[in-house]
């Protein structure tokens, strides 16, 4: 296993993290994002520990508490000690039907808080992120009650999922201006289906030195290749069929399976593995979280740590995958093509490309 720094903080976490979603599914998607039972939760834990992951991931609104239940349970069950695990949770989900049931208040986190710690069978949550934007709570408010409990021993480490690039930027300056804890890192959907990250966030985190945890980095299985014909089994309906999620576009997606299969074969490994291998090789990426719902993903998405994609290798899925450059980007890259001086002198006019064709 391989680690990295989260964060700015002195902590490292494995480059593969474990999530939890596939744990229980009880009203929760219908069971479409997997309905693994507590034996099978139990031994998929053990099997990550086994192969060194130390970082696990979870939620409290994952089937309304049964993955942090089913997480706590596990790691009582295997006997690990706490100190060699780092264990991450999120709270924003609606957890009842009553108006403050949902969100990143100072109500609701202070009320989701000790459910948490009291389903994980622990007395601190090492990474404490809020799961979505909250289009109504003011961030100072969130942040002052997440800073209240990291000083209370509660929480270690703050983080945040599914949050804009400008508003993890502006709570960290609210934390830094009054003397809160920071945000460490930033859990957020990457792929080759989906690489709307690097637009904006990508440069970000690496400037604000902000830790990325990559969700879904196969796009809810289809950059595994099972939904894309030409391969070797036959196309799978999967979870696909039931939670088309995240949203892709397909037509993509498939050209770009097309490329990985090639890599794939090269290396004599599955296209799962190339998925996982491109994200977990970008830079600015943390650790990469790995679901499973049978024994057999999990040891394939483990064996992926072992996978060195080549420069070239990673230029051909960057390019079959590219997304469309959104402005200001395309106009900066445009108006610095002379930026840096190359040693020759630069015709007055030819800084903006094109300027001086007819």
């Amino acid at each position: 296993m391989k680690y990295n720094r989260l964060g700015r903080t002195g902590l490292y976490v494995s480059q593969l993290c474990m999530g939890t979603w596939t744990f229980s599914g009880r009203n929760y998607f219908g069971g479409a994002i997997g309905t693994l039972n507590q034996k099978e939760a139990t031994s998929f834990i053990a099997r990550a520990l086994e192969a060194r992951v130390n970082f696990i991931d979870t939620a409290n609104v994952y089937s309304f508490g049964d993955s942090e239940e089913m997480t706590g349970i596990a790691l009582k069950e295997i006997g690990v000690a706490r100190s060699d695990y780092v264990l991450a949770t999120k709270v924003f989900g609606r957890m009842g039907p009553g108006p403050n049931d949902i969100g990143a208040s100072r109500g609701h986190i202070m009320d989701s808080i000790g459910r948490s710690l009291e389903r994980l069978k622990t007395d601190h949550i090492d990474l404490y992120q809020v799961h979505h934007t909250d289009i109504i709570t003011n961030v100072d408010e969130t942040m002052r009650a997440l800073d209240d409990l990291v000083r209370q021993g509660m929480v270690r480490y703050l983080g945040v999922s599914n949050w804009e690039a400008w508003r993890i930027v502006k709570a960290n300056g609210i934390a830094e201006k009054n003397g809160w804890t920071r945000i460490e890192t930033n859990q957020a959907y990457y792929s080759l289906a989906g690489r709307d990250l690097e637009q904006e966030h990508g440069s970000m985190m690496a400037e604000e030195g902000v830790g990325c945890l990559v969700w879904s980095p196969l796009s809810g299985g289809y950059m595994a290749g099972k939904y894309t014909p030409g391969g070797d089994a036959p196309v799978e309906p999967g979870r696909r069929a039931n939670f088309d999620f995240p949203p892709i576009d397909k037509d993509k997606a498939d050209h770009t399976v097309v490329a990985m299969r090639k890599i794939a074969k090269a290396h004599g490994v599955s296209v799962a593995q190339v998925g996982l291998a491109w994200v977990r090789q970008k830079p600015f990426v943390t650790s990469t979280i790995i679901g499973a719902t049978t024994m057999a993903q999990l040891e394939d998405n483990l064996a992926s740590i072992d996978l060195e994609l080549s420069a070239e290798e990673i230029a051909r899925l960057d390019e079959v995958s590219a997304d469309r450059t959104q402005y200001p980007y395309w106009m900066i890259t445009r108006n610095n093509s002379t930026r840096i001086p190359t040693g020759e002198p630069v015709p007055v006019g030819s800084a903006v490309p094109g300027a001086n064709k007819k």
